[in-house]
């Protein structure tokens, strides 16, 4: 290229200039909506995840229908870390452990059961993480309303690790008011 037509190219005002910046342009554009096609087919799930998903999934609609719940998917040895300042706060070393000392006797304390509604599911690998709000009437005829999050590890269907967060507050008010029925 002659020095005089590299000049022109330089010229903010040249033909070539306004060429070399439109053809840079539609490259960034291509570029663009490549990536925005790769990024919006990449958050689909494996093998794994769907599957994790949609059982713990299914172990939540069964709750709300009152025929099952996500308790049936613990394995024996399942440890559940109850997170934060709750009286229930702490870990329960197993699947019979947790229920006898958190489940069973909050279950005694309602009258109507509690129903989880969904707000959504996340499954990364191993771990589904589920935010729900549940909602129940306790013996006293009150009623009971809390937002939870619970980080479920999975291992072949089944739940080994959770950790779940929720309003202590609301929590530690129904577990000291009412008490649980024999």
């Amino acid at each position: 290229m002659s020095a005089t037509s590299n000049a022109a190219i330089r010229s903010p005002n040249s033909t070539g200039r306004r060429i070399v910046n439109a053809a840079f342009g539609i490259a960034a554009t291509v570029l663009a909506l490549t990536g925005l096609e790769a990024r919006a087919a990449s958050p689909t799930l494996s093998e794994t995840e769907r599957r994790n998903k949609t059982v713990v999934e299914a172990g939540f609609e069964g709750w709300a229908a009152g025929t099952g719940s996500p308790y049936d998917l613990l394995a024996d040895d399942a440890r559940w870390t109850i997170e934060g300042y709750s009286l229930a706060s702490k870990t329960y070393p197993n699947r019979e452990a947790f229920l006898r000392e958190v489940i069973r006797p909050f279950n005694a304390r309602m009258q109507a059961p509690l129903k989880p509604v969904i707000r959504n599911v996340y499954a990364d690998g191993d771990t589904v993480i589920v935010f729900f709000d549940a909602r129940g009437i306790a013996r006293d005829g009150k009623p009971y309303v809390n937002t939870y999050a619970w980080f479920l590890d999975m291992r072949d269907g089944r739940i080994v690790r959770a950790s779940a967060f929720f309003d202590s507050v609301a929590f530690n008010e129904l577990w000291t008011r009412v008490t649980p029925s024999e």
